[in-house]
Formats: C-alpha cells, structure tokens, sequence
C-alpha cells in the first residue's frame, strides 16, 4: 500500500539572527554608549563604601541599565513583537523610556553622587591620610551626567521619528 505522508507541522518561528541595520543606526549606538556608562557608573558606586541617597542612586542605575539591556537585546534581535502591548508601540516604549526612566532617574542619580562628592571634597587635600570617597563619588556623578545626555539625544531621536509619522525605531 502506499505510504501516505505525514501531516504538516506548525510553523517554526524564524532562527534568531541580528538586526544588523539597528546596530549601525543612531538609536543602536546611543543603546552601546548608554550600556557602557551605565555600567561603569553603577559599578563605580557599588565597588565602593556607599551610604544613604548613594542606594537610591545605586537602585536608579541598575533599573535603567537592565531595562535599556532588554530594550537594547530585543531591538537587536528585532523580537519587540513579542512583547505584549508594548511591541506595537515599540517607538513609543522607546521614547517613553528614554526622557522619562532615562533622562529622569540619571539626573537624579548624577544630582546624588555629585552632592556626595561636594561633600567629601575636603578629603582631596594634600596630606589628608584617611579613605576618601571623593574621585569615586565625583567618578559616579561624570559618568551618570554622560549617560543621561546619552538618553536624551536617544529620546530626540525617537521623538523626531515619531514626529515625522514613522513607527519603526530605524
């Protein structure tokens, strides 16, 4: 008898591959920037003595630097729809996400180091024996101070696009 062959399977999703156009865009390499410093401000703070508002602007980083890896890895791999709600709008997300968690929580962060550094800036003098917290502090606030204009020119980017009636992020 003949051999009847196998009904179809489902549809497999696409092999992950990179979005390569995204990584050379202007939005790709602002997200590698904002990666970077983010990650030496947080590490900054943490390889250090911290007290008080420092762990605010210690939570502050790391929120932003973990959501903008997750931005940044869904962007590359070009799997926003997966997101429910939030993939449709992903320009939006973006934007959104830029000005508001980006700009907003490293301004405060940066505010923070910089008034711990001020206040430890007697401890820069010539001779002072004891730690002192001041280049680390004054490291923290230069590096948050970066990547917050870093988000805001990403958060013009994706304003003008938006305003210019495109949806996609490139």
């Amino acid at each position: 008898p003949p051999t009847v062959p196998p009904p179809p399977g489902p549809s497999a999703r696409g092999s992950l591959s990179l979005h390569r156009a995204y990584l050379r865009s202007p939005l790709g390499l602002l997200r590698l920037g904002q990666l970077v410093l983010g990650a030496a401000f947080w590490v900054t703070v943490a390889a250090h003595k911290y007290e008080g508002a420092a762990h605010f602007a210690l939570f502050a980083a790391v929120l932003v630097w973990l959501l903008t890896l997750a931005l940044f890895g869904l962007s590359l791999l070009g799997r926003w729809e997966l997101v429910p709600w939030l993939g449709s709008r992903w320009l939006l997300t973006n934007l959104v996400h830029d000005l508001a968690l980006g700009v907003g929580l490293y301004a405060a962060a940066t505010g923070i180091m910089g008034h711990k550094a001020k206040q430890r800036s007697f401890c820069n003098l010539p001779g002072y024996s004891q730690h002192c917290l001041y280049s680390a502090y004054l490291s923290a606030s230069i590096c948050g101070g970066i990547t917050a204009c870093l988000y805001l020119f990403s958060g013009l980017y994706c304003l003008s696009r938006r305003c210019q009636d495109q949806r996609d992020i490139i």
